[in-house]
């Protein structure tokens, strides 16, 4: 046994100790916010184990069907739903949960309330799981403006006034990636010590890439500047290599790897969804922010997408994010489409 080795690993910057950390240069604060990212850590470790039995649960008759004590086995992204529930209300640190599985936010009872409210996406991507895709879960976390009864005015707020967002993605590995409002900082759970260790720290996404990801698909249905940025990415007037298509149709990886090898992801509006498909609260927001967190750009095709105000829980709009410059090169185009109309 190499004892040096496993000295050495008892070193490793793991997640816990990285929250203690940036808790410990706020004086002021009491842990609240530590106790409530442990719990979602914990939801993350949970569903990642759930993930990786998918296939064996249904090679073997149980994911959707009754097992032999009756039981009704769920489906995965119901129990992923069921975990983070459960795993937020009982930190006894949240107000109201926001899932894209309930149609409601959920207000947590009086006597486990806290100041925090979380928006997430349980399992995104989950329609990928029978072919192996990577999937995840997405997640933002906003404060209670004062202590008042909580209304849902408290989550219907601009990205903007997000205290944290990240995502956890189950792919080859399973990966956090978290910001806090101080930068971006991603995650790999060790499965032989169950912790999540920081390998990539301070990400910052590159200002140019040489990717784009969009629905092609979708094309014939698309508005003028997203079919004319996507003609430059293929055939670029500037003598300039053209760019590769890259899209997975899970948003948790496609912006994992946008956000890692720089570029741009998009989910325009379109004929057939002309306030685009994403939602706002859980998806947009959290994506947006980790982005701005790591030197990219946001933007919905109209405004920079933290400042919009969302009227409604599963709010949806178009979404351009990634490489600063990338993202410029859109604005630019709906800006020209602006001053025609």
């Amino acid at each position: 046994m190499d004892h040096e080795a496993d000295a050495h690993r008892t070193d490793l910057m793991t997640i816990t100790r990285f929250v203690l950390n940036e808790q410990s240069k706020h004086p002021e604060s009491r842990g609240d916010f530590s106790i409530l990212l442990s719990h979602i850590v914990l939801g993350c470790k949970f569903v990642c184990s759930a993930v990786n039995k998918a296939g064996l649960a249904k090679l073997i008759g149980l994911a959707g069907e009754t097992n032999v004590q009756g039981e009704e086995q769920k489906k995965l992204d119901v129990l992923s739903n069921d975990v983070f529930v459960k795993a937020l209300i009982s930190s006894g640190r949240t107000c109201i949960l926001v899932s894209e599985e309930d149609e409601e936010a959920i207000f947590v009872e009086p006597s486990k309330r806290g100041r925090y409210c979380v928006v997430f996406d349980p399992l995104d991507g989950s329609s990928n799981i029978d072919c192996g895709v990577s999937i995840g879960t997405i997640f933002g976390i906003y404060m209670m403006k004062d202590s008042h009864e909580p209304t849902l005015d408290d989550v219907l707020q601009p990205g903007n006034n997000m205290l944290a967002a990240g995502y956890c993605m189950y792919g080859s590995s399973c990966t956090l990636v978290l910001s806090t409002g101080s930068g971006v900082n991603g995650f790999t759970l060790d499965p032989s010590l169950g912790e999540f260790i920081l390998t990539h720290p301070d990400i910052k996404i590159p200002k140019k890439g040489k990717i784009y990801s969009v629905n092609e698909g979708n094309a014939k249905n698309w508005d003028g500047p997203t079919a004319k940025y996507v003609e430059k990415c293929k055939f670029p007037k500037d003598g300039s290599s053209p760019k590769s298509l890259r899209y997975i149709g899970s948003m948790v990886a496609d912006v994992h790897r946008t956000l890692l090898y720089g570029g741009i992801f998009m989910y325009p509006r379109d004929k057939k969804s002309p306030n685009g498909k994403l939602r706002v609260l859980y998806e947009v927001f959290p994506m947006s922010f980790l982005m701005e967190q790591a030197g990219g750009q946001s933007f919905t095709g109209k405004q920079r997408a933290l400042d919009l105000v969302p009227k409604k829980i599963h709010e949806r709009s178009p979404i351009f994010l990634g490489s600063y410059d990338d993202v410029e090169e859109i604005k630019a185009l709906y800006a020209a489409e602006e001053k025609k109309e």
